[in-house]
């Protein structure tokens, strides 16, 4: 692969371990609605499309009970978010790696701008990364390829960017731009998956993605 000249990270999954407080808050707005609460492994689909979406998915269909469970869900994830994410070990470094070798970087995410900045922010990883692209509050069921076409413009539409990402969604989002995505096998999508959806590469973990985008090749 050619060395790139910006990275797009998808967020959940790939940057952070947000597993547990998504699961949290979808449970807790479901209970807060008079739906049934589900198992986590059941919900771990979740991560990575936006949240209209997963509500009416898990509702069998669209309706008026979708928004309130969305702001219920929303109100509970900001409320428990900072506390209960984690940062997957070896990001950080490949991030500070972008950074010092002069790689633009961005974060095109489904979770809403006013979540993701100021938990970027929290875990500590707003400082190496130029621009973050997600739905506004009001926004409903955006495509992953709107978020990235944000992305790539604040970015100032880059030559050689590269999508890393551990959903389907990324890699076909990615794909409606002309860009390659890595996939990742440390969030929640699986490796059939990502290959079914053409990623064009995967990794175990995340030194593996500094090797493929030839960042750890001595020069």
């Amino acid at each position: 692969m050619q060395r790139p000249d910006a990275v797009l990270f998808d967020l959940d999954g790939t940057l952070i371990d947000s597993r547990v407080p998504i699961v949290s808050a979808m449970n807790a707005a479901l209970a807060a609605h008079g739906e049934p609460t589900r198992e986590p492994s059941e919900l771990y689909r979740y991560l990575g499309p936006p949240t209209h979406w997963s509500f009416a998915d898990l509702l069998g269909g669209d309706g008026p009970r979708v928004q309130p469970l969305v702001d219920t869900y929303r109100a509970e994830y900001l409320r428990i978010a900072e506390d209960q994410t984690t940062v997957f070990d070896g990001i950080e470094d490949l991030l500070r790696d972008l950074r010092d070798r002069g790689v633009a970087v961005a974060v095109a995410t489904s979770k809403i701008l006013a979540a993701a900045e100021p938990l970027l922010v929290s875990l500590g990883l707003r400082e190496f990364i130029d621009a973050v692209a997600g739905p506004a509050v009001d926004a409903v069921n955006e495509p992953k390829a709107v978020t990235i076409g944000r992305a790539l413009s604040l970015l100032g539409d880059p030559e050689r960017a590269v999508m890393v990402g551990d959903r389907r969604f990324d890699v076909e989002g990615a794909a409606a731009h002309g860009i390659p995505t890595i996939g990742v096998l440390w969030g929640a999508g699986s490796e059939s998956e990502l290959r079914a959806a053409g990623a064009v590469a995967l990794a175990a973990e995340p030194a593996d993605v500094a090797s493929l985008l030839a960042l750890r090749d001595g020069s």
